[in-house]
C-alpha cells in the first residue's frame, strides 16, 4: 500500500476534481425521507450586479464550516444557495450598459424589451457566481438553487402582499419619502445612508406682514423655501409667542405664510423660529399633518426646480441655492451664514444626496409586525450572536417607521394592483386580472415594482416552498443558524424575523451569527475607489481554495472586522502543505499489505467507535 505523493501540494490539481465528484455522488444534496434530524442554513443570496468578492468569500467560508461540522455528526444538512434580483443596482448596471454600448436609454426599449436585457444579464451573472462558490468549495445543494424572482419566489411575494393588504398592514397613501434624484426611485429608510459633510446655516429674515420687524430662520437647504408654507415657533418660548398667528412675507417669492404654534421647535436650537416645508422635510410633513398646512413641492424627480420655484423653474437644486442664496444677499434678505457639519441622506447604491420629498407611495404598517419580531429577540427565541448587535437590531424595530415599499423601476416584481379608469376601482389580486370585476371594463397594471427586500424578507421560507406545505418546509424550516455581516440587520435580518413570524408562524432562525468586514491589510474598507479590493479567484487561482478559507476562518472573533494580508494567505499556504507532507509521510510508510479489518469482536472500544463515525458520513 505504499505510495508517494508529490513533495508540494498542488490545488489545481486536486481541488476541482474532488470537488465534481462530490456533486456528482449527492454529498451535498439531503434527502428529506433520511431520518436524520434536519440541520439547515440558507445563503445570504448574493446580488446578480457581479461577481464575488472577499466579504462574500468569509461568508460562505463560514457557513461551509457550520454544514460540513453538522454534516460530519450526522445531521440531514441543507445549505440551500441561491441569488437575489437587486432591483436597484441591476437595472442601473443593465442601463449604464445600454447607454455606454448602444446609446440607448430604457424608454427607447420599452419595458418589456429592456427587462428581456436585465433576464439575460441576470443568467450571465448568476451563472458566474454560481462558478465562483463551486470555486470556493461550497457545499450547496446545487440542486435546490432558487433566485428571487423565479416563479416559486415570485408566488411566495404575491401571496404575502396581497394578505398583508387584506389585513389592512399594506396601503397606498401620499406621504414623505426618501427620493434618489440619480435612480429615480423611492428608498425605504434603511437604503439611505448618512454621511457627515461640511456644510451652512443661512439665516434668513422673513418680513412681518404690516410691521417694520422681521423673524429670522436659519436652514441648510435654502432652495427648499419656495415650499415654506408656514414659520413656527414654541407656544412656551416668552420670546417668541408674541408672533403666534402673524403673517409673514416668504422672500423673493412673495406669499404671504402664517406663524404657527409646535412644539416640535426646540426652544435653545437656532433662532427659536422653523420654517416648514411640509413636502420635503419628514418633521415638517407632520407639523403641517397636525395643522393642515399646503403641501408645495417645489422641485422634479430629477432634482432639478420647478415652475413654482419662478425664475429659478428647471435649474438644478445646488445651482438654485448658489443663484437664491445671492439674490437674498443682494436684496437684503440674508442675515449670515454660518459653518455647520451635519448628517446627509445618501442613496446606498449611487451615492446621491437623497431629497425627501412627498409622493404617492405603497407602505407597510410596521407596528404590528415590529411587536413579536422584538419580543422573539427579547426572550430568547432568536439570539445575536455577539449578543452585542441584538442593541442594533431594537435601536431599528423600537423606531421603525411604515416601510415604503414601492420603486420607480422596471426590474423586480411588479405591484398587484389593477387600476380600472372606466369606475375607479382598485383592485388586489393573486393573479394577473385583465378585466375589473366591478365593472368590467379593462384594467391597467401598476407600473411600480416592490422594493427587493420585500421578496429577500421571504427568503427562509419561500425558497423552501412556500405558500405551498412541502415536505422541505416540513423538515428544514425553520433554518438553524443565519451568517451574516452586520450591515444587514436592518435591511435584512429584521425583515426575516417578522416576516417568519406573520407568514408561517414561526421564527425563522434561531441564531443569527454576525460577523464583519474584511478589510486590506491597512486596516481600510476594500473599494473600486481606493483600488484596494482582492477577487477570491485571483488568491484561489495562486494558492487554493484551502488556504484562502483558512485564511479567512483563523484569527478573526465574531462581529469583529478582519485584515487580510499577503503574509497570512502564505502562512494559510504553508499550513495545507504541512498537513499535504503528514498524509505524504503516512502513505509512503504504510506497509500493511492486507487492508481487511479485523472482526468486530476484536476491535478495541475505541475503534469501533472511529468505525462508527466514520460510516456515518457513507
Amino acid at each position: 500500500m505504499k505510495k508517494e505523493l508529490a513533495k508540494t501540494y498542488s490545488p489545481k490539481e486536486l481541488e476541482d476534481r474532488l470537488y465534481a465528484t462530490w456533486v456528482e455522488k449527492g454529498y451535498f444534496t439531503p434527502q428529506v425521507d433520511d431520518g436524520k434530524p434536519a440541520f439547515s442554513i440558507v445563503i445570504p443570496p448574493p446580488n446578480v450586479t457581479g461577481q464575488l468578492h472577499m466579504g462574500h468569500a468569509l461568508d460562505e467560508t463560514l457557513q461551509d464550516i457550520l454544514i460540513r461540522y453538522k454534516r460530519m455528526q450526522g445531521f440531514s444538512t441543507l445549505w440551500l444557495p441561491g441569488t437575489d434580483h437587486a432591483g436597484i443596482a441591476t437595472q442601473i448596471k443593465v442601463e449604464e450598459r445600454l447607454r455606454v454600448d448602444e446609446g440607448l436609454s430604457r424608454y427607447d426599449l420599452g419595458r418589456e424589451k429592456f427587462l428581456e436585457r436585465v433576464w439575460g444579464w441576470k443568467d450571465t451573472y448568476e451563472s458566474r457566481i454560481t462558478s465562483q462558490l463551486k470555486k470556493l468549495g461550497a457545499s450547496c445543494d446545487w440542486t435546490r438553487q432558487r433566485f428571487t424572482m423565479d416563479e416559486g419566489c415570485s408566488k411566495a411575494v404575491r401571496e404575502v402582499f396581497v394578505n398583508l393588504y387584506d389585513k389592512g398592514l399594506i396601503y397606498r397613501g401620499h406621504r414623505i419619502i426618501n427620493w434618489c434624484p440619480h435612480c429615480l426611485t423611492a428608498l425605504s429608510d434603511a437604503e439611505v445612508e448618512y454621511k457627515d459633510q461640511p456644510g451652512f446655516f443661512w439665516h434668513i429674515k422673513y418680513p412681518i406682514k404690516g410691521e417694520d420687524g422681521y423673524v429670522e430662520v436659519a436652514t441648510t437647504r435654502p432652495e427648499t423655501m419656495f415650499g415654506d408654507t408656514a414659520v413656527a415657533v414654541n407656544p412656551e418660548d416668552d420670546a417668541m409667542k408674541h408672533l403666534i398667528g402673524k403673517t409673514l412675507i416668504l422672500p423673493v417669492v412673495g406669499r404671504e405664510i402664517p406663524v404657527i404654534a409646535d412644539d416640535y421647535v426646540e426652544i435653545s436650537f437656532g433662532t427659536g423660529c422653523v420654517k416648514i416645508t411640509p413636502a420635503h422635510n419628514p418633521n415638517d410633513f407632520l407639523v403641517g399633518q397636525r395643522h393642515d398646512l399646503e403641501q408645495i413641492k417645489v422641485m422634479n424627480d430629477d432634482a432639478t426646480m420647478n415652475a413654482y420655484a419662478g425664475k429659478y423653474n428647471g435649474m438644478d437644486r445646488y445651482a438654485c441655492r448658489k443663484a437664491l442664496v445671492a439674490d437674498l444677499e443682494a436684496e437684503g434678505y440674508l442675515v449670515k451664514v454660518v459653518p455647520h457639519d451635519h448628517n446627509v441622506g445618501v442613496c446606498y447604491r449611487c451615492g446621491t444626496t437623497v431629497e425627501p420629498l412627498t409622493s404617492d407611495q405603497w407602505f407597510v404598517k410596521m407596528k404590528p409586525l415590529a411587536e413579536p419580531a422584538i419580543e422573539a429577540v427579547e426572550n430568547g427565541s432568536i439570539n445575536f450572536v455577539p449578543e452585542r448587535f441584538s442593541k442594533n437590531y431594537f435601536n431599528w424595530m423600537n423606531n421603525i417607521l411604515d416601510w415604503c415599499i414601492s420603486r420607480q423601476l422596471w426590474w423586480g416584481h411588479r405591484i398587484p394592483a389593477f387600476y380600472c379608469d372606466a369606475c375607479g376601482e382598485m383592485t388586489v389580486s393573486k393573479e394577473d386580472i385583465t378585466t375589473c370585476p366591478k365593472c368590467g371594463a379593462p384594467v391597467r397594471q401598476d407600473s411600480d415594482v416592490l422594493d427587493t427586500w420585500f421578496s429577500s424578507a421571504l427568503w427562509p421560507f419561500s425558497t423552501m416552498g412556500w405558500p405551498e406545505n412541502t415536505a422541505e418546509l416540513e423538515k428544514y424550516y425553520p433554518t438553524n443558524v443565519l451568517v451574516t455581516g452586520y450591515d444587514t440587520i436592518t435591511f435584512w435580518v429584521s425583515r426575516m424575523i417578522f416576516s417568519g413570524l406573520e407568514h408561517v408562524g414561526k421564527k425563522p432562525f434561531s441564531t443569527v451569527f454576525i460577523h464583519g468586514l474584511v478589510r486590506d491589510a491597512q486596516g481600510r474598507k476594500m473599494s473600486k475607489s481606493l483600488g484596494n479590493g482582492i477577487d477570491p479567484l485571483e488568491i484561489i487561482d495562486q494558492y487554493g481554495a484551502d488556504a484562502l478559507r483558512f485564511a479567512l476562518a483563523t484569527g478573526i472573533s465574531p462581529g469583529n472586522d478582519m485584515r487580510f494580508s499577503d503574509e497570512k494567505i502564505e502562512a494559510a499556504r504553508n499550513f495545507n502543505n504541512k498537513i499535504w507532507n503528514a498524509a505524504r509521510f503516512v502513505l509512503m510508510n504504510l506497509t500493511v499489505e492486507d487492508a481487511t479489518l479485523p472482526d468486530a469482536a476484536d476491535l478495541a472500544l475505541e475503534d469501533k467507535w472511529l468505525l462508527s463515525k466514520f460510516n456515518t458520513l457513507c
